[in-house]
């Protein structure tokens, strides 16, 4: 069932902290190869580091999959296809991205409680967030599980699609976003992030200033010229 090993997080790091080098990389898709995403951490392997008091470190050179270290979290989007179970870590690594396409087999849960231990790599902050206070104590105290109809119903998830194509459908949006100027995408992208965080008084704060290179960059330059031309913009990220 996928089990998620420490080697699997640390490649998974790296992995994106090349999307956020790579000038030429505009959105990420995550997935997972075979039957289930994951059927969540190797315990045996994490449990040392939890005894710590401590999370695990990404790799040197990589980014934060789980978002919860401002300072090595990706400043692009990312689009995550599932399927099959997503357990523990596959849905707090699903709570870190932007948008989620799960086919129509899968089935999320948060087992820790199972398991004498509680979720902290971020369910317990983003999970009611996303689909409220009591659904989310519904699904956090329970461990139960929740399907991809009800993810949908709830927003936990954008689109449910038929198995094997949550991948293709995925990788349509991303190339959707990636057509779009980079810098503005990551502009909303910050922007929504802070109103998130630290709430809307300190996004609205940075609306104007925010603005002000996307006005002076090439991409704002060639998205005006694209509109008198009536042709799709071709964007640089500069």
């Amino acid at each position: 069932t996928n089990a998620f090993d420490l080697d699997l997080y640390r490649s998974l790091s790296l992995a994106y902290g090349e999307l956020e080098r790579n000038r030429d990389l505009r959105c990420g898709v995550l997935f997972a190869h075979g039957a289930h995403f994951t059927g969540g951490i190797d315990l045996p392997q994490w449990a040392p580091r939890f005894a710590e008091g401590k999370f695990i470190e990404p790799a040197e050179g990589g980014m934060d999959p789980l978002a919860l270290d401002e300072n090595r979290t990706v400043s692009k989007p990312i689009v995550m296809a599932v399927q099959g179970w997503c357990l523990t870590i596959g849905l707090e690594l699903l709570l870190a991205t932007d948008i989620r396409v799960a086919a129509d087999n899968t089935r999320f849960a948060q087992i820790e409680p199972k398991r004498g231990i509680y979720a902290i790599g971020g369910a317990t902050v983003r999970l009611h967030q996303e689909i409220g206070w009591g659904n989310a104590m519904r699904y956090l105290l329970t461990s139960d599980e929740i399907s991809a109809s009800e993810a949908l119903r709830l927003g936990l998830v954008q689109e449910v699609v038929p198995a094997g194509t949550q991948l293709a459908r995925a990788t349509d949006i991303a190339n959707t976003i990636a057509a779009q100027a980079p810098l503005a995408v990551q502009a909303t992208l910050r922007s929504a992030r802070i109103a998130r965080t630290l709430g809307a008084p300190a996004a609205i704060a940075r609306l104007a200033p925010d603005m002000v290179p996307l006005l002076n960059s090439e991409d704002a330059k060639e998205g005006v010229q694209s509109f008198i031309e009536r042709r799709e913009g071709k964007f640089q990220g500069r």
